[in-house]
């Protein structure tokens, strides 16, 4: 990494360093698992005090690109992400041969998933999903709380919410909902899918998602909400995932109408 620092700049020396150790990780040149420069060689390099290299790490660090482990210094964070193809992974076929969607994201990526289900029953709408499901609040849902997993690793955390009138009597009440998951079983229950919406933002994560997903520190979450529709245009399912940023590329693909 050549020294590009400008003293006249009004950016802080120490996010000058940031950048250039930000672009060495994004291009590969500091690869992942790699250890950074130490304290003093990076002193050395760029002829500065040694808080202004560590405010320059910590930033590193608050970003999730770095984690620094004590007596051994800071490492390049491996980050394996996960490509979850917005246009394919709704496919029919992929739950017609008993895959649900992060199954089918996880096989393309030849990575081995696990679920967590943490809870399975009858509850009662939240304010937010009752209007997205069109039902009043409070109404009986079918709720099932899961967190996934890739390769022992957690990956998000989602609640999804069904009509306890489409969910009652079928293989969706169960902790193991079956082949190809609940899309499967709602189609078997004659609810034909016919689309999906999905809202995503970003956030800072709470302590619980934060010790659930594992998250290095600084390490932002993904909140997506997701509502599944029926040919009839009935919202059969709302699913509220949180997802660790630092885990995932959301890909879509896209075309003009």
């Amino acid at each position: 990494m050549a020294n590009a620092i400008d003293p006249s700049s009004d950016r802080p020396v120490y996010k000058q360093i940031a950048d250039l150790l930000r672009a060495a990780i994004i291009s590969g040149e500091l690869a992942a698992g790699q250890r950074l420069p130490s304290e003093q060689e990076l002193v050395d390099a760029h002829g500065v005090a040694r808080g202004t290299i560590r405010q320059a790490v910590m930033l590193l660090r608050s970003e999730g690109l770095i984690e620094v482990q004590h007596g051994r210094g800071s490492f390049v964070r491996a980050r394996p992400p996960v490509r979850r193809l917005g246009h394919d992974r709704f496919s029919r076929r992929h739950w017609q041969r008993g895959k649900a969607p992060y199954l089918a994201d996880l096989e393309g990526e030849g990575r081995v998933a696990s679920v967590d289900v943490l809870e399975v029953g009858r509850s009662t709408a939240p304010e937010h999903v009752a209007e997205l499901l069109g039902v009043e609040p409070g109404a009986d849902v079918l709720l099932r709380r899961r967190r996934y997993l890739a390769d022992d690793t957690p990956m998000q955390m989602a609640s999804s919410y069904i009509p306890w009138s489409v969910a009652e009597g079928t293989q969706m009440t169960q902790a193991d909902s079956g082949p190809g998951g609940i899309y499967a079983r709602l189609e078997e229950a004659g609810h034909r899918l016919k689309r999906f919406t999905e809202d995503v933002a970003a956030r800072m994560p709470t302590q619980d998602e934060t010790r659930a997903l594992r998250l290095g520190s600084g390490v932002p979450v993904i909140r997506l909400l997701r509502v599944a529709y029926d040919t009839n245009g009935l919202a059969v399912e709302v699913c509220d995932m949180v997802m660790a940023a630092d885990r995932y590329v959301l890909s879509y693909e896209l075309f003009p109408r």
